[in-house]
């Protein structure tokens, strides 16, 4: 493969990160939302289980600077959920929970453990994307937590599907996107040894229990069957699970390429978390 082959692999897949990994604000902050949401604070900022540990970071910050009246961590014991444990024990040994803790539960060890903080409310039984936003708007009302605004952390492939199920689910919220983290695929200078087509590839900065780069393009790649609003997909025209996303052409064109490189990166959906 050409160096310019690469170096494409490269762009398209930053093409797609940039397109999934919506934020709508530069940080979070009160100057921030302010110009964004008319206030320094939002109701409620939620963290949802499937991102990184860099997430309860960005998580962290975001509580230090005050940006919400309330904070919110979702995220259930999915088919991911092990490896997630295994990977912030390794990474972090000094967070200590349960062997069958929820990831909302992981991500409150690893806040009160490394932050000295922890969240307001835990919703501990999501599996799914339309089950995370369903279940922490039970939640919400049950705990009587007014929400006309909200801000959330997910990782980078999920965030504007998460976007697109929270306007499905709260459509009168206010909707702030972040992403739990920002990177870019660079070329390396020198060939890898291997010789793999990904191996060629590597990450301008490395957050917190960040994917490695195949499973980084398996999630990107997945998203945008997804968010294409058609038969196939998950908008109205399709499933019905989240509402409109407008893909722009430079977007599918970038899927489009990466799928004839990479046949097999398009990550099919579980049946029972379709949604």
């Amino acid at each position: 493969m050409a160096e310019k082959d690469y170096a494409q692999i490269a762009h398209d897949m930053n093409t797609l990160a940039a397109f999934e990994g919506v934020r709508d604000v530069a940080s979070l902050n009160a100057d921030e939302l302010r110009r964004v949401v008319g206030a320094p604070q939002v109701d409620v900022l939620t963290l949802f289980g499937g991102a990184p540990l860099a997430g309860a970071d960005a998580f962290a910050c975001a509580m230090r600077a005050g940006v919400a009246k309330t904070y919110a961590i979702v995220g259930g014991v999915g088919h991911t959920t092990p490896a997630f444990r295994a990977k912030t024990r390794a990474l972090r040994p000094e967070v200590e929970f349960a062997d069958d803790a929820s990831e909302a539960e992981v991500f409150d060890a690893y806040l009160r453990a490394r932050h000295g903080l922890s969240a307001d409310l835990l919703e501990c039984e999501s599996t799914n994307c339309g089950a995370n936003v369903i279940n922490l708007r039970a939640l919400l009302a049950k705990r009587r937590v007014v929400c006309g605004s909200m801000a959330y952390i997910h990782d980078v492939s999920m965030q504007r599907r998460m976007s697109a199920q929270i306007e499905k689910e709260m459509p009168d919220v206010l909707r702030v996107n972040y992403a739990a983290y920002q990177v870019c695929v660079e070329l390396r200078d020198a060939p890898a040894t291997d010789g793999s087509t990904l191996s060629r590839l590597a990450f301008d900065r490395e957050p917190l229990g960040m994917w490695d780069m195949g499973h980084y393009l398996t999630l990107l790649m997945g998203e945008v069957a997804r968010l294409t609003d058609d038969e196939n997909g998950y908008g109205p025209a399709g499933a019905g699970f989240i509402a409109h996303v407008d893909v722009p052409a430079e977007v599918t064109a970038a899927w489009t390429r990466l799928r004839e490189v990479f046949p097999g990166s398009v990550r099919v959906a579980v049946p029972s978390s379709a949604s």
